[in-house]
């Protein structure tokens, strides 16, 4: 399971692989080609066989597109990737773009497109994507066509690997908290529609209380669903990857069919009001059943607020994961406290050492995502991810950011620890304070049912708002149970939300700040969303969140005389907890370390 940090990282993938997918455009008439990072099933982290933008450019960041015209061609990432982008695409065939800031769109504008016949791949867009590129090619009189097949992969042709097909496994009720059928039918009987197409592998694995290994990180197989009104489904899986006690698991209201048959189970449809997920889900899935003659009902994923809304299981499982994950962590934190200060190890050596514990604890199934650790300049890169080329050693009087997490089969965990290297300034204690004192208001808050994300978010920042300061991530993303570690539709964030958070949603609260070609601070924990007691002369029912993360906040970074009573009682409140619950776990001298660390400020 060791982390690969050079995954395809050879600027020559674009002069070896750019003519081939030019010559398959010509083949098919078409004037440019649209390469976006996302595959057939919407997924953030991808099997190399759909890595098709790390193919065709030698990017491997978990966001990107590309747009190659005849005589020329532009990558897209965003902020998080400028460097990793610049190491891994030959400039001189990429020019290399912000994928925020207008993005595909605004690229798509400034081409003399009068005539210009650009293609897609139906499969790799959703809807709502298309619109805004479909907006932009008009706009210059070009035109955006569908492929029947996608040139890109013809191009790569025998060298491409084969779809992964890991064993599809159940999920027993011990973990997941409520049977299949029982999923099912609570779904179906929401559903607006007769029947609802389901593409996403997080809601494939949730709604049929299956696992797989299809997808990086993240424990889930790929494949599609139908679910009709009754609760009776179809499921489309790779005969490849189906355990022998797959469809008992699944029991007979579940068919389970190889994905040739997903057309005509599509194209049956004719006259069913159908639900799609047009941010989830591929065009594809609207164009066939329109011509199909279906009335495609545009929603969201309706196992999208099921699966956000953990049950008490599931939340119990969360804390299980967490609170042995944690003595995983304070292990790392005592070695980086300790031994690291003197041996000042490089950026590889910190996430293999953490890794380590982690798989110590005998039941590491995974990480949740490769882990980033940015020592000094590196930290301020938001979500850097150390490679051969990048690697940077600790140095004395500098910070090391550290977010990691993993997938244990109760739950999925996601960390941020900011470490002193050496002693800190008294600005990176200020700074540190302040990204606390965000990390503690919403942490603290109470609020009333309704309330959304966004309303929160500024909680967080208030802090370093008062110093001039802010941050330019959400605050708080979604987390799945042994599923996705970046799960929506909840999120905290600036941008706004229209879900409000529900008891039994698990969201991290991670603001941080960041000093460019200096050094990054973010504190990071998950909390899941509970009902509040009543607030004396309250006149509404008000929600909270507890704090499932547990591992201590480095006390050398924080500035007591910044922090109001309130706040030291809720810090002291949480190291005494992180102390009662880790401290039995570790061993002898990491617990006479944690004793210090959890001391009341």
């Amino acid at each position: 399971m060791r982390q690969t940090f050079d995954e395809t990282t050879d600027p020559s993938f674009g002069s070896k692989h750019l003519p081939r997918l030019r010559a398959e455009m010509a083949r098919q008439g078409l004037d440019g080609f649209l390469v976006p990072h996302e595959d057939e099933h919407q997924n953030e982290y991808l099997p190399e066989a759909n890595d098709r933008l790390a193919w065709l450019t030698g990017f491997t960041g978990s966001a990107g597109a590309a747009v190659v015209l005849k005589d020329k061609a532009a990558v897209f990432v965003d902020g998080r990737y400028t460097l990793q982008v610049r190491d891994q695409v030959d400039e001189g065939l990429f020019e290399i773009r912000d994928l925020v800031e207008g993005g595909v769109p605004a690229y798509l504008e400034t081409l003399p497109g009068e005539g210009l016949v650009i293609g897609y791949d139906p499969k790799l867009h959703s809807p709502d994507a298309l619109y805004h590129l479909r907006v932009a090619a008009e706009k210059v009189g070009a035109t955006l066509r569908p492929v029947e097949a996608n040139p890109l992969d013809a191009a790569w042709g025998a060298d491409r690997p084969a779809q992964p097909t890991a064993p599809i496994v159940p999920h027993a009720a011990d973990f997941s908290g409520e049977d299949a059928a029982s999923k099912r039918q609570r779904v179906s009987e929401s559903l607006n529609a007769d029947a609802a197409v389901i593409s996403v592998a997080p809601s494939i694995a949730w709604l049929f209380n299956v696992r797989g290994g299809d997808v990086k990180r993240a424990p889930m197989p790929l494949g599609q669903a139908i679910l009709n009104k009754d609760g009776t489904a179809r499921l489309f899986l790779d005969p490849a990857k189906v355990t022998p006690n797959l469809q008992q698991w699944l029991g007979n209201a579940v068919s389970l069919e190889d994905p040739s048959a997903l057309p005509s189970a599509l194209d049956a449809l004719k006259g069913k009001k159908v639900l799609v997920d047009p941010s989830q889900s591929p065009a594809w899935y609207f164009d066939r059943l329109q011509a199909a003659g279906a009335t495609v009902v545009r929603g969201l994923d309706p196992t999208a607020l099921p699966r956000a809304a953990k049950n008490p299981v599931e939340v119990q499982g969360a804390r299980d994961a967490h609170a042995r994950d944690g003595a995983a962590v304070t292990r790392f934190l005592h070695w980086l406290a300790t031994e690291a200060q003197t041996t000042l190890p490089d950026e590889i050596e910190v996430t293999q050492k953490l890794e380590s514990f982690r798989e110590a604890t005998g039941a590491l199934k995974d990480l949740s995502f490769d882990t980033i650790a940015g020592a000094g300049p590196n930290g301020a890169i938001v979500h850097y991810r150390p490679t051969e080329r990048t690697n940077r050693k600790t140095e004395k009087g500098s910070l090391l950011l550290v977010d990691s997490g993993a997938q244990y089969q109760d739950g999925t965990t996601d960390i941020t620890r900011t470490v002193a290297m050496g002693e800190p300034t008294a600005e990176m204690r200020d700074r540190f304070t302040r990204v606390l004192k965000g990390h503690i208001a919403l942490s603290r808050v109470r609020f009333p049912a309704g309330t959304t994300g966004h309303a929160l978010d500024a909680l967080a920042r208030q802090p370093l708002w008062e110093a001039g300061l802010d941050y330019d991530h959400g605050t708080g993303h979604g987390v799945g149970s042994f599923l996705s570690v970046h799960e929506g539709p909840q999120r905290i964030s600036k941008a706004p939300n229209s879900i409000a958070l529900r008891p039994g949603m698990i969201l991290s609260n991670e603001p941080g700040y960041y000093k460019t070609d200096a050094y990054g601070i973010r504190i990071e924990n998950l909390q899941v969303v509970t009902a509040a007691a009543q607030i004396p002369g309250g006149e509404r029912p008000m929600l909270g969140f507890e704090t499932l993360t547990l591992a201590p906040i480095d006390r050398r970074l924080i500035e007591p005389a910044l922090l109001s009573a309130e706040e030291r009682a809720w810090l002291n409140a949480y190291h005494a907890r992180v102390l009662a619950v880790v401290g039995p776990q570790v061993e002898p001298d990491v617990r006479a370390w944690l004793a210090e660390a959890c001391a009341p400020v």
